[in-house]
């Protein structure tokens, strides 16, 4: 719906273009065409040299998959050979008076008449009025697709899809760009790239120099004003002005749009030696939450991070789990903290958004305005009956009040696990059942802590969990979850900005901010609003001291902030690390602490700077907190350079007194390096101790008190930014509190390297290493941890042999993954559901790889999970292309004999290995079989000959896979590994011979589910002729023979032979129809009704089945297609099912 609304207001904004004109064409082209059909270009032909494919992955497509006739600006496609139903195109048309017509004499203007002879020409117009193409003088791609899906063994079902992209000139002022997608996938771009493209959103924007106008996914960012910073990704409306003149600018802005993200934070210390995945928690501890992609901000120990596979971490937005890259060694000295947005969809929440700058010469002034807040009445995953409101209205600001009994009357359904009530010594309790003729409830169950509730988790093997009730002994209860619901309160937060600046001069400058907020925790509850409304205020003087002053200069920066204890923030206010510089213990996203009163936080700093030697900056700070805190740190920066030498420190002291506590922080951090034009290198020393006394007992304070010392050498050779070499070595101790005194506690040794040693057009090799050994003195335990990345690629002889290798290990740990699966729309699934044991009960191991649409009704769902275990990855992966393509313009008939073979060598291997942090395996081949948790192996080879043509084609193929997964109900595991032998060769351009032969074994092992365990050995030989009457007729006969035999036990044998029949007719690329016939004859022995007799006969029954179906495609006009699918089968002990969609897609 929001996608057609944009629709509906692009075609609004396209219709004033009727009357606008439009700017010339260029003659760069790009156009988004279907691979299903041949399709002209071009109305001119097109020059060879400038000519480009891109599938899906905006990957260049191999030349062997198409054919151009760059004459007619035709091309024509491979439909088979690939995967995507649609290709991007680039390529550049001949101009206008290169391919017009030049005549001497037009016999246009010849008039065919025997009136009079002196007439001897005619002019006429037209009187039919001219018409502009709304889309006329804009740049268009995309697709627009709409279907239905019905049959007799399943419900109608509707789909579409939209892809719409448009950019160019209105008129001479009006820019419109828009991006319109809708194809009803919830999952968001994965966060393996740093940057996310712009065209992943949904928007219509029209734009000049003086205004713009945006519509649809909108990133809403505020850096003008100190208190309300903040960057969100909504959707809705914002509209931005702009006047100038040459006294003074005025900028103006509005927005009202939906909330796609909720700020909040992680904060956790990272696990010695662990790479990830780290679980991102809401703000309640919420283990399930999607993170709005783009929006996270990840710190470590401060210092903020890339994203991207070949910077510093990846996410996966959907799961809310970061990994660090083994080039960036995760330790437990790092302190990690992640500001990001997260979906939250208790309820549906707007935001408003607006304000004006006033800019002149000296003087600036803006006012804002922000609005969040819930709309209390359109709740959107939990529905609120009138109790539940009552229970928030008396519940104040108190989450522990928010609490409900959680059973709901549900009727009975097979997708449901559900309960019945039953009284136990007068209580009323819930108990599972399956019953259709109870009256049955569906409940949730909330953990609430070890022995704090009546019920215990009993059986996790079913799609849902069931719960059991345990009566109380003693009265203590013996149970970690009760029957109640979590009830989340609908929410507001306002916000009132004044801020601005005056520079009286060129030397003096004069920032101020006020700000209001109101914050209302829970719209339902006047309870508990007398903390709603705070006040804040902050002065900033900028002041130029000295200019020059024997080549220095001193300038003066002087801050001063006030905040009220009640008053909130949209986002962080302040540096990640900013409670930890002041030594406060109490953890805060946003707004001021609240526990410690107002806030009046000063700081004031001179810098002093030199062309020549480089810059000094003095800080003094002081934060108070009434009379509960005070805190002033005095702090000591130094960039100096002198020669080929460059020193950077920065030192600090922190003194604080608080009413229970007293603390001294003392830290310093100081590098000295050589910059030498070859050869570099440098030391680095850096220092904490943090001694917080507690007053009362005359001791430090175990929890805050720790200080180490870090020691680091490093040397390197080269250019950064091209080819070098770096060598260092870190060494580091850290005490803490033990019986009451400081003590060393544990100490670590890092040797690395880091490089890139070759780095041209034919060569690229990197190398990364890092060792790290830690010890614990006072257990006398060590840890060992490598991590290690290594990459090369070498082109030789002109492109005749292309490698690629690719090796890393990291430490990290591996979740015990739950999952469940959940009913979709008929045929929108992938799996199906048997009830092999016929307990009615949806177990995990009844659920199966749909082979027919209409059976697919149900998707796999990972829950998330606390229980991890420690692991040691390796991975490796290992290209080689063989190409003699080359040898075949030469001399030599030998060499040109092997310009006909083509081999393409793929392994890829992903180990993870149980971590003791002792023994470390930088094997990927070999592995303890007890230590190994998972492995996902995968070789494949293939060799043709004559590829892409159809004369005594021959291609070779050998694959082995193997993959092993641990998950909550123990390990599950599967290998594939076989021959496979393709023919095919043309007889007199009217015959075509294709063969195919397959020696494959295949078994699958799950430790709790023996019933799908098998040992699968396959022999299929397939056969095929075809006849091609012409360019547009095709008629096939076939034949396949399959023989699957169950190795374990000798339980299960399949022979089934299979006689089929298909056409393919085509109408000068406007419409082509594909029919099918096939035959199957199952002769099975061995137990029916069970995994392993599905997989086997994949999905068909004993006996004889037959299947048919029919694709037809029409091309209804230039830009119109329309496409029918149908497909039916039956089999001996089955009814007829019939499945058919009908789809209409239109390109842009």
């Amino acid at each position: 719906m929001h996608s057609m609304r944009l629709v509906y207001t692009l075609i609004l904004f396209l219709s004033f273009h009727l009357t606008w004109s439009q700017e010339g064409e260029t003659l760069y082209k790009h156009k988004k065409i279907s691979t299903n059909k041949q399709t002209r270009l071009d109305t001119v032909s097109l020059n060879p040299y400038f000519f480009k494919v891109l599938d899906s992955k905006n990957q260049i497509l191999q030349d062997s998959l198409y054919f151009v006739d760059y004459e007619n600006a035709i091309i024509r496609f491979n439909s088979q050979k690939i995967d995507s139903d649609s290709v991007s195109v680039s390529y550049l048309r001949y101009p206008d008076f290169i391919t017009r017509n030049y005549k001497q004499l037009d016999s246009s203007v010849i008039v065919n008449s025997t009136g009079k002879l002196d007439r001897l020409y005619r002019l006429s117009e037209s009187n039919i009025n001219s018409r502009e193409s709304l889309l006329d003088g804009l740049n268009t791609s995309g697709s627009l697709s709409r279907g239905v899906s019905i049959g007799n063994n399943q419900n109608s079902a509707l789909n579409s899809g939209l892809d719409l992209q448009l950019s160019g000139k209105l008129n001479d002022k009006v820019t419109l760009r828009a991006s319109i997608q809708d194809n009803n996938i919830p999952l968001q771009q994965s966060g393996y790239s740093q940057r996310l493209d712009e065209f992943d959103q949904v928007f219509v924007e029209v734009f000049t120099d003086s205004w713009s106008l945006r519509a649809g996914d909108i990133d809403l960012i505020n850096n003008n004003s100190y208190f309300t910073k903040f960057s969100k990704r909504v959707q809705g409306l914002l509209v931005s002005t702009k006047t100038k003149n040459k006294r003074y600018e005025i900028n103006s802005f509005a927005s009202g749009a939906l909330v796609r993200g909720q700020f909040t934070r992680s904060q956790f210390t990272a696990k010695e030696g662990n790479q990830g995945p780290y679980k991102l928690k809401g703000p309640n501890n919420e283990l399930f939450i999607m993170v709005i992609s783009g929006s996270e901000s990840v710190y470590v120990n401060g210092i903020p991070l890339l994203r991207g596979a070949t910077n510093d971490y990846i996410i996966d937005y959907n799961a809310g789990e970061i990994i660090f890259n083994p080039t960036f060694p995760i330790n437990s000295e790092m302190r990690i903290i992640v500001d990001y947005q997260y979906t939250q969809r208790s309820y549906t929440r707007f935001i408003g958004y607006a304000g004006g700058v006033f800019k002149s010469k000296k003087f600036k002034i803006g006012l804002s305005f922000f609005n969040e807040n819930d709309l209390k009445n359109q709740s959107l995953q939990q529905t609120l009956s009138n109790d539940q409101v009552n229970i928030l209205s008396l519940a104040g600001d108190d989450l522990s009040l928010m609490t409900s009994p959680s059973a709901v009357p549900q009727e009975f359904s097979e997708n449901r696990i559900l309960y019945k009530k039953e009284f136990i010594n007068g209580q009323e309790i819930f108990v599972f059942s399956n019953d259709p003729n109870d009256e049955l409830y569906q409940v949730n169950f909330l953990l609430v802590g070890d022995l704090q509730g009546d019920y215990l988790l009993t059986n996790s093997n079913s799609i849902s969990n069931i719960y059991e009730y345990v009566p109380p002994i003693g009265g203590q209860k013996q149970g970690d979850y009760s029957p109640i619901v979590q009830l989340n309160p609908p929410e507001m937060l306002r916000l009132a900005v004044l801020n601005g600046s005056y520079e009286p001069s060129d030397r003096t400058k004069l920032d101020f901010d006020f700000s209001s907020s109101q914050n209302d925790l829970n719209l339902f509850s006047k309870l508990s609003d007398n903390d709603n409304d705070g006040f804040a205020t902050r002065f900033k003087l900028s002041k130029t001291l000295v200019e020059s002053l024997g080549g220095w200069s001193i300038n003066l920066i002087s801050n001063l902030d006030y905040i009220s204890k009640d008053f909130r923030t949209i986002e962080r206010l302040y540096n990640p690390e900013f409670n930890r510089d002041w030594n406060i213990d109490i953890s805060t996203t946003n707004g001021s602490i609240n526990e410690l009163n107002n806030q009046l936080l000063s700081i004031n700093e001179l810098i002093f700077s030199s062309s020549d030697f480089g810059q000094i900056n003095y800080l003094f700070e002081q934060v108070n907190f009434s009379e509960n805190f005070n805190g002033n740190r005095h702090i000591l920066k130094t960039n100096l350079k002198a020669g080929l030498f460059n020193l950077e420190s920065n030192a600090s002291v922190l003194n604080t007194t608080a009413t229970d506590t007293k603390s001294i922080f003392l830290r310093s951090n100081t590098r000295l390096k050589y910059e030498g034009k070859k050869i570099w290198g440098g030391i680095h020393h850096s220092m904490e101790s943090n001694k917080k006394k507690l007053i009362s007992l005359d001791q430090l304070d175990p929890l805050i008190s720790q200080q180490f010392s870090s020691y680091e050498g490093f040397i390197g050779i080269g250019d950064l930014s091209k080819e070098f070499l770096k060598l260092g070595y870190i060494y580091r101790t850290n005490d803490s509190v033990q019986s009451y005194q400081m003590q060393q506690v544990n100490r670590s040794d890092n040797y690395y390297l880091d490089s890139k040693l070759i780095q041209s057009n034919n060569t690229d090799l990197s190398l990364f290493f890092n060792y790290r050994f830690f010890k614990t003195l006072s257990e006398n335990t060590t840890q060992k941890s490598i991590n290690s990345r290594l990459y090369f690629k070498q082109n030789l002889f002109k492109n005749l042999f292309q490698l690629q290798t690719v090796y890393e290990t990291s430490s990290g740990q591996l979740p015990r993954q739950d999952f469940t699966y959940v009913l979709v729309e008929p045929g929108q699934g992938y799996f199906t559901w048997f009830d092999y044991n016929e307990n009615g009960i949806q177990e995990l191991e009844e659920f199966e790889v749909a082979q027919f649409a209409d059976q697919a009704d149900y998707i796999r769902i990972l829950l998330p999970n606390q229980i991890f275990i420690n692991t040691h990855q390796n991975k490796f992966s290992q290209s080689i292309v063989i190409d003699p393509l080359i040898l075949k313009n030469l001399d030599s008939a030998k060499k040109k004999f092997w310009s006909h073979f083509y081999n393409v060598t793929n392994y890829t291997i992903d180990r993870k290995d149980r971590n003791n942090f002792q023994r470390i395996n930088l094997n990927p081949f070999i592995s303890d079989p007890i230590n190994q948790l998972a492995l996902n192996s995968n070789f494949r080879n293939q060799l043709f000959f004559n590829r892409g043509k159809q004369r005594y084609t021959m291609s070779y193929s050998y694959f082995d896979t193997q993959q092993t997964n641990i998950l909550s109900f123990g390990s599950v595991g599967q290998t594939d590994r076989g021959h496979q032998f393709n023919f095919t060769h043309k007889i007199q351009n009217q015959w075509l011979i294709n063969l195919q032969t397959n020696f494959e074994k295949n078994s699958n092992k799950s430790d709790n589910f023996i019933s799908k365990n098998y040992l699968l050995k396959q022999f299929l030989i397939n056969p095929k002729v075809s006849y091609l009457l012409d360019n547009n007729k095709q008629f096939d006969l076939f034949y396949q023979f399959i023989e699957k035999s169950n190795l374990i036990q000798n339980l299960e044998n399949l022979e089934q032979h299979r006689l089929g029949v298909s056409a393919v007719f085509t109408q000068n690329q406007k419409a082509a129809i594909n029919i099918e016939f096939n035959y199957f004859s199952n002769e099975y022995k061995g137990t029916q009704n069970t995994p392993v007799s599905y997989q086997m006969m994949e999905g068909l029954q004993i006996g004889n089945n037959y299947t048919w179906s029919l694709v037809m495609q029409k091309k209804l006009t230039k830009y119109l297609d329309l496409n029918i699918n149908y497909f039916g089968r039956k089999s001996d002990i089955s009814r007829t099912i019939h499945t058919g969609t009908v789809q209409l897609k239109a390109y842009f």
